[in-house]
């Protein structure tokens, strides 16, 4: 497996940038916000320009934003970066778009692209480079992830549709259960497949090895960080902020 076009395929990066970020708030979409001094984005741009495994960095904007300045200045930090109008009204599309650009700029169809949530600036280089190093051998991809350490519970569905506070009906077990983080790792024409399969059968997958799996392949899991975790909600945004003041990296 260490031989031939598998052993030449190099890595490249998707930001899917076009959500709105509506859960936070603010006038920007929250991953261009200012956060600890940078727009948020701008963390997972740096770590991956610091990773010397990869090529490339794409991100997919909303056609609407393209022209907005401060792409100008995220794009401005020396890598190979290229901002593109591939913002679709969904995550998946806007991956399937972005993917789409990436082929038609001659990028071969079995390189490796790694997507990354702009919205998880706690990734660090040495993670990119524990999924990449993982992941390059293999066929199938694979994606950062945690074990789940908390316990589960299942809410009784009567009580969270009448709106009134839920009663825990069971408890799930949580041995075999990981909670996804990005990046995901796969093929360039093998994702791009597996999301114009999933868009076209309106299949509900929220990520990218979801589609992945649908194919009936089976992506590894490569043990992640707590501090890779997502800036959905206000709370996120402050716990990030201290993170990030207080952190070498």
């Amino acid at each position: 497996m260490g031989s031939g076009k598998h052993s030449n395929r190099k890595c490249h990066t998707l930001l899917p940038t076009a959500g709105t970020g509506s859960r936070l708030g603010g006038d920007l979409p929250k991953q261009f916000q200012q956060l600890a001094g940078m727009p948020m984005v701008s963390y997972a741009l740096e770590a991956f320009k610091a990773s010397a495994q990869i090529q490339s960095i794409w991100i997919g904007v909303s056609p609407s934003f393209i022209e907005n300045p401060i792409l100008r200045s995220i794009a401005n930090i020396g890598a190979d970066i290229h901002v593109v109008p591939t913002g679709g009204p969904t995550r998946q599309e806007t991956v399937r778009n972005t993917l789409a650009a990436m082929m038609q700029s001659g990028i071969p169809e079995d390189d490796w692209i790694l997507v990354h949530d702009a919205a998880r600036p706690g990734i660090t280089p040495t993670l990119i480079n524990k999924l990449i190093d993982a992941v390059k051998e293999s066929h199938v991809g694979g994606i950062l992830a945690v074990p789940l350490a908390d316990t589960l519970k299942q809410a009784d569905l009567d009580s969270v549709v009448a709106g009134n506070i839920p009663h825990s009906e069971r408890t799930i077990p949580r041995e075999h259960l990981w909670q996804a983080q990005t990046p995901q790792m796969f093929g360039l024409k093998q994702l791009h497949d597996a999301l114009e399969n999933a868009i076209r059968l309106e299949a509900d997958v929220t990520d990218e090895a979801s589609a992945i799996e649908l194919t009936g392949a089976k992506p590894l899991l490569i043990e992640g960080a707590a501090r890779n975790f997502k800036v959905t909600h206000p709370a996120d945004w402050e716990l990030m902020q201290l993170l990030l003041t207080s952190s070498v990296n």
